[in-house]
């Protein structure tokens, strides 16, 4: 069975990749390959820092792989935070942190519009795929909902009366940028020979 490593010790997102492949192929978790390595994500593009994960893990383990990145684009601040979504407020994952920084920022703003942004990058070989996957919608003014985690519960998604943190996570999953990417990444690897 063809082996694939996906560039993350995230089990949530572990086990939806794998439920969906089902045995059409392994996948395997950056632990299951013995790295632990802190892989820079200094790119100044999601495009850019997923294929720098998925390159290390091919150039340092020899396994084909992908990785992805992800983050909020918000229209009234030029697009960020952007690749660095994850540290907006200067702490990592620092959740709270980050969307009281957002509101910060906003404070006035007319518009409100954003979008978050997937990247996945796959590494076969020497050849490079790239699939993404967005949705688009605006910040709230105070955070609504407990479920989810980053931006979501500031986040209200274009058609929707509620938060990402007020829906169920199969309600994310359908519509979300991550979940978009992630099709069009498995309907490759279900289309393709690798």
């Amino acid at each position: 069975m063809k082996k694939l490593v996906f560039a993350t010790n995230n089990s949530h997102k572990l086990s939806e990749i794998r439920a969906i492949l089902g045995d059409r192929m392994e996948i395997l978790s950056l632990s299951d390959i013995g790295c632990h390595d802190d892989i820079p994500e200094d790119a100044p593009t999601f495009e850019g820092n997923a294929l720098a994960k998925a390159m290390w893990v091919k150039e340092k383990y020899g396994y084909d792989c992908f990785a992805d990145d992800s983050g909020l684009e918000v229209d009234a601040l030029g697009g960020a935070p952007g690749v660095y979504s994850a540290r907006f407020c200067g702490r990592p994952h620092d959740d709270a942190g980050n969307n009281a920084m957002l509101l910060e920022k906003l404070a006035g703003a007319e518009s409100r519009a954003a979008r978050f942004r997937t990247a996945i990058a796959l590494v076969v070989g020497e050849n490079r795929h790239f699939f993404n996957g967005e949705i688009h919608g605006c910040i709230l003014e105070a955070p609504a909902g407990d479920g989810g985690f980053g931006y979501d519960p500031l986040f209200r998604p274009d058609g929707w009366n509620h938060t990402f943190a007020q829906g169920t996570p199969e309600e994310k999953n359908a519509v979300s940028h991550r979940g978009r990417a992630v099709r069009a990444l498995i309907d490759f690897l279900e289309n393709n020979a690798i």
